[in-house]
């Protein structure tokens, strides 16, 4: 039950953090677009600073979860940090449920519910070579930069979707490397954590994720890219568990039609809930500058992010 409750108050902060996030990093200029700059102007607006509290909390009550629950039990209950997401944004904008809504909230609730009951996630099988576990995280980082470089060819909104889906990849590593590192305090006290890797990998991925998901904020409404990035994290970092932490599911005929069934709930339903009303746009739907035509004599004018 602990777990339970710890992973259903993480993703409250989170989906009320990205909310607040989203609505100040769309005033941040677009100059700063996809550069750790951007970081430093949005430490200016006290609603960003509070949106980054409120994912540190969720953040941090997430790895509580992973210290007393496997990675595939823990991962899909954030993903109902879009429900908490929708919630806010409702009382910010009033816009009402409605069927798609209220579809939308049973799908991923029985989507997460279907998983974890069919799956039974469980831990306690042998940890992976480090072979196996350098190869798992070379491709879901590489997957990662090799969706950045595909969203910097876009246009605004699916741009702001592409860059999502690599920050959900990269927070879904570190949701299981989190767990990794939890495992070496317990096993070998706090202070030994400067002779592993996983801690200072972690840092580097959160920072990275930091600054896609905030790239993704202010260039589109936050429709585009939540849903992405709820839908993307869960899927990499039970993949990662599996992968290299030994986390298992049950892989009868059965259970695994009613995983998939599950996975695939949770997928509709993080759609549906990213593209109601409730959630907001930005007034402008693409911030960046169009080129200005240039008058008789005058150099023609770049066009600006």
């Amino acid at each position: 039950m602990a777990v339970f409750l710890l992973g259903v108050g993480a993703a409250c902060c989170l989906g009320f953090g990205f909310v607040l996030q989203q609505r100040a990093a769309q005033r941040a200029p677009l100059s700063d677009f996809l550069s750790f700059r951007l970081l430093l102007d949005l430490m200016r607006m006290p609603e960003w600073l509070l949106g980054i509290f409120l994912m540190i909390s969720g953040m941090a009550l997430s790895a509580l979860a992973l210290t007393q629950g496997e990675v595939s039990l823990v991962e899909p209950l954030t993903t109902t940090s879009l429900l908490f997401a929708m919630l806010l944004s409702r009382h910010l904008t009033g816009q009402p449920l409605g069927r798609q809504g209220w579809s939308g909230v049973l799908l991923l609730a029985a989507g997460v519910t279907a998983f974890i009951v069919a799956g039974q996630p469980s831990g306690g099988g042998a940890h992976a070579g480090a072979l196996r576990h350098w190869l798992v995280v070379g491709i879901v980082v590489g997957v990662a930069i090799l969706l950045v470089g595909v969203a910097k060819r876009l246009t605004p909104s699916p741009e702001a979707t592409v860059l999502a889906l690599a920050a959900g990849l990269l927070y879904g590593l570190q949701d299981a490397l989190t767990r990794t590192t939890g495992q070496f305090v317990s096993q070998e006290g706090i202070a030994a954590l400067t002779l592993h890797w996983q801690p200072y990998a972690i840092g580097a991925i959160g920072l990275t994720g930091l600054v896609l998901v905030q790239s993704a904020f202010e260039t589109a409404p936050l429709r585009m890219s939540l849903p992405a990035l709820t839908a993307a994290q869960p899927l990499a970092g039970i993949a990662c568990a599996v992968g290299f932490l030994g986390d298992q599911l049950r892989v009868t005929p059965g259970a695994l039609a009613w995983e998939a069934a599950g996975l695939a709930a949770i997928t509709v339903g993080v759609v549906l809930l990213g593209r109601h009303p409730a959630l907001p746009c930005s007034q402008d739907t693409s911030r960046r500058a169009t080129v200005k035509e240039p008058e008789v004599g005058e150099a023609p004018a770049k066009a600006v992010r």
